[in-house]
């Protein structure tokens, strides 16, 4: 098997023309049967990953997912597309899963998607073991390791799988995970030697802004406002926020449904039901809601109040923009949210552990450095420049040259710990650095190494915010595996030998929240017409998805349709081009959405405007009511000629038109043994000369078109 094998299979299922990055090594790795842990941004094509090699390898791949809504979602994606798969949970009557099971026995299913709970309940793991599996795909795999944000001790029992099926390989695949918990993946799944595939967490498209606590409807009002007709989330602490937030966006008019655990599960899969079809596109929930949704056009997530985490945050705003297309995010931010949060960690297990996220987490809000710098370094990438596409991108801080304070701390961190072989807190960090007399410190003999007393013209706190700016930088981090203790990291050693400098933000700066304000852009013609096409796509995907009872999604994505929007696809060969038209959905939709584009065009054309494409477009429809080419060209006021090359091109692109009102069986046959004698690079003037002017140039026109027709209709 080989990787063009793969690429023919993602065209022709999925619609796409070439793999993103490190796609397609993973599914090298697992095609050669080796174990792998991945770690994808959410929206970066994870399922990708192991879709393609399952269709294409011997056998069913076992998907094993902790969420019935997101089995769901995949297994209906996957069938829009002509793949075989199906799910097996709890949900599902006998008689179904004896259905699937007999599909699975006799190699029916290329992808089975199924919870550890179902894998593992009664004799199912035994049935498994006798079947041709291709390998063993675990999604969400952080849900395994002790220091994932999302823990599942269901999903620690996977490790009996690899005891009973040593033979096959294991992929494990995550959105989520730092340093820690990657290992501990690979641990807890007993894989052999794996390859580890660290894809970058950036997600460019996504926009970050925090916002001070005050007056949050309002914003939140407000940024609605700027995004008619838009999907999104908004985040809650409680369950009783969710309601009344809800209730105040629709008294604003805007179509909200709240969504927390409290619901019945009739009602809750009711309301995720309506969202994932588009009938309400706003939804304001607590945490448990979008964890099984692969809804690839949700334009914004709003976080009502503080996450507990960096891995719930990114998880939760990655639910954006999956598509790939521009989205935003918002992150309101109180102090009150701060002491909320730390009473309900203080009650949970692992609590230091908690406690000490949270904080990294406060001082993401907090901060006047470039947000997404912090949440790359907090996941170990750095980013070399400030991304512009934050608050405080957009509202850059003061800054200056900080280097030599770094070079302090980060010395005391390394000499303690290659002098002593000890580790150091915050707090004793600090005292260090401003020369301490504290007893334990000179106990432990801290005073004795070089940098002691290195910092004291500096305050404590203004030390903790210069520390805090160093953790958002990637210069150091916490190894949360080490109690909480600091580590350089490789940008901070590079730092600590003088290779590049260090810029902080002026400390008086962070009393304030930056400025949110977003420049407003300008919108030209072009742009205008892409948008009013956009919008009349969309309503006829939600047509045909309603028909059919699908998510409009599963159709086409936005991503689709924002391609459709800008190429405008007038015939079937055009429309193949579009990113995300397989096969099968050409077929079934293509004629559908060209027929629009085409309508569109010619609407838009007689209001005035220059489309590519329009002027054929208009001499076809009046060709159509059965105008000559001689009255064609007077009423459009264009020679007869070029109506001829309208005809012709539209011909060759698939339309109905009668080829032999223009030529005849025997000029067609000559035009195509003079094609092939002379080399299709030949132009009409070759050819006309070729027959001494015997043969007309519109019938050449038409004999060229024949031919090109003839050969992409064999392609």
């Amino acid at each position: 098997m080989n990787i063009s094998t793969a690429q023919q299979a993602l065209k022709h299922y999925f619609g796409y023309d070439r793999f993103r990055p490190m796609q397609e090594d993973v599914i090298n790795c697992v095609l050669s049967k080796q174990d792998a842990v991945v770690l994808m941004p959410t929206g970066g094509g994870k399922s990708i990953c192991y879709q393609i090699p399952a269709i294409i390898s011997q056998g069913t791949a076992i998907v094993i997912s902790p969420l019935i809504a997101l089995m769901k979602d995949q297994v209906e994606s996957l069938k829009a597309n002509g793949v075989s798969a199906a799910f097996l949970n709890s949900t599902q009557s006998y008689t179904e899963q004896r259905e699937i099971e007999e599909d699975l026995r006799y190699q029916r299913l290329k992808l089975l998607y199924i919870s550890p709970e179902k894998l593992l309940t009664g004799n199912f793991l035994d049935y498994l073991c006798n079947l041709n599996i291709s390998f063993i795909a675990i999604d969400e795999a952080h849900c395994i390791s002790q220091w994932g944000h999302d823990f599942r001790p269901e999903y620690t029992q996977l490790a009996a799988l690899r005891q009973r099926l040593p033979h096959i390989s294991f992929i494990a695949l995550t959105a989520t995970a730092d340093k820690v918990t990657r290992n501990d993946i690979a641990n807890q799944l007993g894989m052999n030697n794996p390859q580890i595939f660290l894809d970058s967490f950036d997600r460019p498209n996504l926009s970050l802004r925090v916002e001070a606590g005050q007056k949050r409807i309002e914003k939140i009002i407000k940024f609605l406002e700027a995004r008619p007709n838009q999907s999104g989330i908004v985040y809650c602490l409680s369950r009783k926020s969710t309601e009344s937030i809800a209730t105040k966006l629709r008294n604003a008019g805007y179509n909200a449904m709240y969504y927390h655990a409290g619901m019945s599960a009739d009602e809750r899969s009711r309301v995720q039901e309506s969202f994932i079809k588009d009938d309400i596109p706003i939804i304001c929930a607590t945490i448990a809601f979008g964890m099984g949704i692969d809804k690839p056009n949700v334009r914004w997530v709003v976080h009502y109040n503080l996450p507990k985490n960096m891995e719930g945050y990114y998880q939760e705003i990655g639910r954006a923009g999956r598509d790939g297309l521009p989205s935003d995010t918002m992150l309101f931010y109180t102090f009150a949210d701060v002491m909320q949060l730390r009473d309900m960690v203080s009650d949970a297990g692992q609590h230091q552990l908690q406690l000490s996220k949270l904080e990294r987490m406060q001082q993401y809000a907090e901060t006047r450095t470039c947000r997404r710098r912090i949440l790359l370094s907090y996941f170990g990438e750095t980013l070399e420049k400030d991304c512009g596409n934050c608050d405080v991108c957009r509202n850059p801080p003061e800054l200056f040259d900080g280097t030599v304070i770094a070079q302090k701390a980060m010395s005391a961190i390394v000499r303690v710990q290659r002098e002593m072989n000890k580790n150091l807190s915050t707090g004793m960090l600090i005292d260090i650095l401003r020369g301490s007399r504290r007893i334990d410190l000179i106990n432990q003999n801290f005073h004795t190494i070089r940098t002691y007393g290195a910092g004291h013209d500096i305050s404590y706190d203004h030390w903790q915010l210069f520390l805090q700016q160093m953790l958002n930088l990637g210069l150091i981090e916490i190894a949360y595996d080490n109690h909480n203790t600091f580590r350089v990291t490789e940008t901070g050693n590079q730092v600590l030998l003088g290779k590049f400098p260090v810029n902080f933000a002026k400390l008086s700066q962070f009393k304030s929240t930056p400025s949110s304000k977003v420049p407003t852009k300008k919108v030209s013609a072009k742009e205008q017409l892409g948008r009013e096409l956009f919008e009349e796509l969309r309503v006829l995907r939600k047509t045909i998805a309603d028909k059919e009872n699908i998510p409009p999604y599963v159709v086409f994505n936005d991503a689709t349709l924002k391609d459709m929007s800008d190429k405008k696809p007038i015939s079937v060969n055009q429309m193949m081009s579009i990113s995300g038209v397989g096969e099968l959905k050409l077929k079934k939709y293509g004629n559908e959405f060209i027929g629009l584009i085409v309508r569109f065009i010619i609407k838009k054309s007689k209001e005035g405007f220059k489309i590519t494409g329009s002027t054929s477009l208009l001499t076809y429809e009046l060709y159509q009511q059965g105008l000559s080419v001689h009255e064609i060209a007077q009423q459009r006021q264009l020679q007869d000629q070029s109506i001829v090359s309208h005809l012709a091109n539209l011909y060759e692109m698939g339309y109905n038109i009668d080829i032999y009102q223009f030529t005849s069986e025997e000029e067609l046959d000559a035009i195509d043994d003079c094609i092939r004698k002379m080399g299709s690079n030949k132009g009409v003037k070759a050819i006309f000369d070729y027959f001494n002017g015997e043969i007309p140039y519109t019938s050449i026109y038409f004999g060229i078109a024949h031919q090109n027709r003839l050969e992409t209709v064999v392609r």
